[in-house]
């Protein structure tokens, strides 16, 4: 198993990964996530392939401040080998080579078992609350797109 930086081949595997693993929203096209990330210098889509296959994802970016990880994605039938670890570490010391200090992420409040993954790994929840806007008058939940 190897990580490395996502290719323009690899792009449908990724989305079906994280499809299979129930991360995308129809308010959110994940291909239009990948399309940010890549080709800037502060942001990368890492996969996990293994056999040829893709079978693990993070997405990582820094804003000059703090780290951020999304898209931690592994194939449900090669979870618990440790994959999910080793993507989370390859996303760390992508940041620590960009001088970045601290990396923070965000896990549903209904899943339990993510936010057990990431304490195991030492993170702890913070005392924040997440605001948000949407700029494009996207409400998400709802059918018909932006409004």
């Amino acid at each position: 198993m190897r990580i490395r930086p996502i290719q323009d081949r690899d792009v449908p595997a990724v989305v079906a990964l994280w499809e299979t693993c129930g991360l995308t929203r129809p308010w959110n096209p994940p291909a239009a996530d990948i399309a940010r990330a890549r080709g800037r210098p502060n942001s990368e889509v890492l996969v996990a392939e293994r056999a040829g296959r893709i079978v693990g994802t993070v997405m990582v970016g820094e804003d000059g401040h703090r780290g951020w990880v999304y898209y931690l994605a592994v194939e449900p039938a090669a979870r618990g080998g440790g994959l999910g670890r080793a993507l989370m570490a390859a996303a760390e010391a992508w940041l620590v080579a960009r001088g970045i200090r601290k990396l923070e992420l965000l896990v549903r409040s209904t899943n339990a078992a993510v936010k057990g993954f990431y304490e195991g790994l030492g993170y702890r929840e913070e005392p924040v609350a997440v605001l948000a806007r949407w700029l494009d008058g996207t409400v998400p939940g709802e059918t018909g797109g932006p409004r």
